[in-house]
């Protein structure tokens, strides 16, 4: 009887670690294909150009790029995924495989894409995986999208630099080629400014900004309010 016990333990050990090495596997495989796809370059509008980064809430993303000189707007959204139209109650189960992302409309002729990719490695915790600060999932994932082979060339020296001092693999964003960028619901659009009292906003949202306006102050808009 206790033999027959041992081998049924045994028996469900081995099924919950082949599940679980299966599931890694199949996040591997999707990061394979992701990276294998052909990316897709938006177009400029009037002078403008638009980037793309996930790097935790975007309540807090969009706050920061939104305090950068150069930067006309940025949108909260959602990228990254395998599903249409993502809401944001979908893209919180973690299954729809996209993260909250923002959209940066830029001048390029004030800011450039290099110092957009500086701003996003310096407004975060660069090795924290699957999430920034209190938010954790797949969701807050950090990905940062190019549209070309130029910038990925600049993300990839990038990190490249960043792993010379923290070490290899250390940096834990993504680098994918951008595909479509789904705009979130109009609530979550310009969150920070429209309620500067919020809890999340006061604890979390305003402390990540003002740490990296106090470090990156050359990269700033002369008047944000």
């Amino acid at each position: 009887m206790k033999k027959s016990f041992i081998v049924l333990i045994t028996l469900f050990a081995t099924m919950f670690i082949a599940c679980g090495n299966a599931n890694k596997k199949n996040e591997t495989a999707e990061a394979v294909a992701q990276k294998e796809q052909t990316p897709v370059e938006v177009p400029s509008q009037e002078g403008y150009e638009r980037a793309y980064f996930a790097s935790g809430c975007f309540w807090c993303v969009e706050a920061i790029y939104e305090s950068v000189k150069g930067v006309k707007e940025s949108i909260s959204g959602y990228s990254g995924g395998h599903t249409e139209n993502p809401t944001y109650e979908e893209s919180n189960t973690g299954r729809t495989g996209h993260a909250e992302a923002v959209e940066v409309i830029y001048d390029p002729n004030i800011i450039s894409f290099k110092e957009l990719v500086e701003v996003y490695f310096g407004s975060q915790n660069i090795t924290q995986i699957n999430g920034q600060g209190p938010d954790n999932g797949s969701q807050y994932r950090s990905i940062i999208f190019y549209q070309n082979e130029a910038q990925k060339k600049i993300i990839d020296t990038k990190i490249s630099a960043i792993e010379k001092e923290l070490g290899e693999g250390k940096v834990a964003a993504q680098v994918l080629p951008f595909q479509k960028f789904w705009k979130a619901e109009a609530y979550h659009q310009d969150f920070e400014k429209l309620h500067p009292d919020h809890p999340y906003i006061q604890n979390v949202s305003i402390p990540r900004l003002k740490k990296f306006q106090k470090k990156y102050p050359e990269l700033l808009k002369e008047n944000r309010n």
